[in-house]
């Protein structure tokens, strides 16, 4: 950056951040809001209350209870975060990322703290864990949204919810059911992605994919080897015949599977046993580039009928995707993805570029954590918590902005705004089932461009993208193109 850039960033700041004052009703609410991403985005060697407060000369019992009890929409900040990220930075190649980041604290005063697993120390450690969203398209990513994981013993215990503000209407729910709760948020606020991406313990969990599925959005998900489907649609039975009809004793319910269908097979057993399996030969991927040394992988893959959470029925069909390490072949991963490869549209190589794509979440962790504070907060309570961890997202988001812009700049190749160029548009419809991306003909005639939705938008629609993926340019945190190596 030259000067003039330099002395251009308060003023985009500024403009920045007059978005958002329509979320605060006071003034001096609004001034607190800059001193503090001011103190987030300066040289501070910890960005908590104090010193952040001291270097922008206000007390620090003033942004204290900024944080914590003077009235502001932080609700609506979201919204507004999630609304400019789908008019500005609209991609036909976005992908969503879900993930949870653990932040040890000492004590067991601070709201939701417990011994968890915290990923930020790798053990079982006393921390909060919050449940996060992320947004990536091209060089941009942001984080979309943001909660904490309210633990069981917190929920039934009033005593200590009192004490760290937790309101009434916050109840336990599972992490997968607060990723679900944030997706179909960031939908609603018009938020479009070509698919979402999560490790094994979200994939585990089938009514997390049923909600995704439910939500009409598409996903390229990790699952575990104990995880059970079929290979080939079992038969099953939607009404009892007339002889099970005039028996008497307890009925059987429907639609079930047929005493002739298969049970469901964990998936590890499917690669070991299963003849779709042995038939096929292992194919080489170069998945990325890794620090020292290209990252090969060996992948096999099959269409899929995965369990249904609630019926234990099968569902449409997906795609099972097997990947081992080329130098370490026991490290196997499955992948399920409910998008199904097919000829003139998603192929084997964009569903991997989607299974691998989970690193720029970690990256937001860690330009969150150690540039910007994101886990130096030191307040205790429920909502002065997710003040703070808003308020990183816009942090984060300008800065995600400046880095594009400046990127634009520099690089000729950039991909522009799909919204605002001729290279693609985002199209919309309101099917139920999880889209598919192919050419414009093939759209249904309803189909209209998509711009911010003012209101949430109902679940079941779906997006169809007519850009190709081979003309987006290899920049940012996008893997080398996934390439066929071979098959072995």
């Amino acid at each position: 950056m030259d000067i003039k850039q330099i002395k251009n960033m308060g003023r985009e700041l500024n403009k920045f951040l007059a978005k958002f004052d329509h979320c605060f009703s006071r003034s001096e609410s609004r001034q607190n809001l800059r001193t503090y991403i001011k103190g987030q985005l300066s040289d501070l060697p910890r960005k908590s209350v104090e010193p952040i407060a001291l270097a922008g000369k206000l007390p620090p019992r003033t942004l204290q209870f900024f944080l914590s009890s003077i009235p502001w929409d932080q609700g609506r900040i979201v919204d507004k975060l999630q609304w400019t990220v789908a008019a500005e930075h609209a991609h036909p190649e976005a992908i969503g990322i879900i993930d949870e980041s653990g932040n040890p604290k000492k004590g067991s005063h601070t709201a939701c703290v417990q011994r968890q697993w915290c990923g930020n120390t790798g053990k079982i450690d006393n921390c909060v864990v919050g449940v996060h969203t992320a947004y990536v398209a091209g060089d941009f990513q942001c984080i979309l949204d943001s909660d904490l994981y309210l633990p069981e013993d917190w929920a039934d215990d009033p005593a200590r919810r009192k004490k760290a503000g937790i309101p009434e209407t916050v109840v336990y729910r599972k992490k997968t059911q607060i990723a679900l709760d944030q997706i179909s948020r960031s939908v609603g606020n018009g938020i479009r992605v070509l698919a979402w991406t999560f490790d094994e313990f979200y994939g585990r969990d089938r009514e997390f994919l049923d909600g995704l599925d439910a939500l009409g959005q598409n996903y390229v998900g990790q699952v575990p080897s104990d995880f059970t489907g079929w290979l080939h649609e079992p038969q099953i039975l939607l009404r009892p015949t007339p002889q099970e009809r005039r028996k008497r004793g307890r009925k059987r319910h429907f639609p079930r599977l047929s005493r002739k269908a298969l049970p469901a097979c964990e998936v590890r057993n499917l690669l070991r046993f299963s003849r779709v399996f042995q038939k096929q030969k292992w194919k080489k991927f170069r998945v990325k580039d890794g620090e020292k040394a290209p990252m090969v992988w060996q992948v096999k893959c099959v269409k899929f009928y995965r369990k249904h959470g609630g019926s234990g029925l099968p569902g449409p069909t997906h795609y099972l995707i097997v990947a081992r390490d080329v130098l370490n072949p026991r490290q196997i991963k499955y992948f399920v993805s409910n998008m199904v490869p097919t000829a003139n549209s998603i192929t084997l190589e964009k569903l991997l570029w989607i299974a691998f794509s989970r690193a720029p979440i970690e990256r937001c962790f860690e330009v969150g954590k150690r540039e910007l504070g994101m886990d130096h907060f030191e307040v205790r309570g429920w909502l002065g918590i997710h003040r703070h961890f808003y308020i990183t997202q816009l942090s984060y988001l300008f800065c995600s902005g400046v880095h594009q812009k400046l990127r634009e700049k520099k690089d000729v190749r950039f991909v522009s705004n799909s919204r605002t160029s001729s290279h693609g548009r985002l199209y919309l419809d309101r099917s139920p089932e999880p889209c598919t991306f192919g050419s414009k003909s093939a759209l249904p005639a309803d189909c209209r461009a998509d711009f911010v939705l003012s209101e949430a938008q109902s679940a079941g629609s779906k997006v169809a993208q007519k850009k190709d993926s081979s003309k987006i340019a290899k920049i940012g945190y996008q893997n080398q193109p996934i390439e066929l190596l071979c098959a072995s």
